[in-house]
């Protein structure tokens, strides 16, 4: 449990909502839809983003949100994080706020995540002290993980449109989160270790998403040493995995799987 006093509101949302289409026949046939709302992220009074949710957990998104892009310096400085759905506002109030936090919103990367992500200040340079051990790992791993993921991704499972991501341990899933960006998802699951003290250097990470430079960095900056997921992998992406000695595996369908990074730890 967490061990911080932070103000928490509790506005996830209901997520899957109904419509009607017709099929390849002409016949009338009842779909669900996945829900996207807009977030705007209040940090102390000032407008930081707004982010596109299926709004799930979204005070966790907002929480992982801030610890990777850096904006808050630690879980302790947050006194509240308070959502209200009717104006769309994540409101977020802290006991000291960052010094440099204008210089650092002065650079923005738009990057390749679903709808377009954004990272702000020069997130590359934050890794040049930062280094994962990867554990050893086995086929047999790779293969329990994905046997336990298999009773999830329930709302893709109805109405597709989203991405799902997990924290894993040895023994079980600590924590799926879906939402109609992997890079949401992702920070969901690193607020909810932010705000748990929940160390990643003994865990999985799962996504369906695609493997590129800034899922790998969230990841990193989440001290977890093996990265899985059931799509691909950029070149960017596998250069970062490799110089902060992140295992790397993708396409992994089934009994298949491939290892891109971390090969000497691999045990097949």
């Amino acid at each position: 449990m967490a061990d911080h006093s932070i103000v928490l509101s509790d506005a996830g949302i209901h997520q899957l909502h109904q419509t009607t289409v017709l099929d390849e026949t002409g016949q009338p046939r009842e779909v669900s839809l996945t829900g996207e709302r807009p977030l705007t992220i209040y940090l102390d009074k000032k407008e930081i983003v707004t982010l596109m949710t299926l709004g799930q957990a979204p005070e966790m998104l907002v929480l992982g949100y801030l610890r990777n892009q850096g904006l808050v310096d630690s879980i302790d400085h947050i006194a509240s994080v308070q959502v209200d759905w009717d104006v769309e506002a994540a409101v977020v109030t802290t006991y000291q706020s960052k010094d440099n936090l204008d210089q650092l919103m002065s650079r923005r990367t738009v990057t390749s995540g679903c709808g377009q992500g954004t990272m702000f200040g020069n997130v590359m340079t934050s890794l040049d002290n930062l280094k994962i051990d990867c554990r050893p790992f086995s086929a047999q791993d790779i293969y329990d993980v994905l046997s336990r993921l298999s009773e999830y991704n329930e709302i893709y499972k109805q109405a597709g449109a989203v991405h799902g991501c997990a924290l894993c341990s040895v023994q079980k899933i600590e924590i799926f989160i879906e939402d109609v960006g992997r890079h949401n998802a992702v920070d969901a699951i690193s607020g909810w270790m932010w705000l748990n003290n929940v160390a990643g250097d003994d865990k999985v990470f799962y996504t369906t998403g695609r493997l590129t430079s800034e899922m790998v960095i969230k990841v990193a900056q989440m001290q977890v040493p093996l990265l899985l997921s059931r799509s691909g992998v950029t070149e960017m992406g596998l250069a970062i995995a490799k110089r902060l000695g992140i295992g790397m595996v993708a396409r992994a369908k089934g009994k298949h799987f491939l290892v891109y990074s971390g090969q000497d730890r691999f045990n097949y």
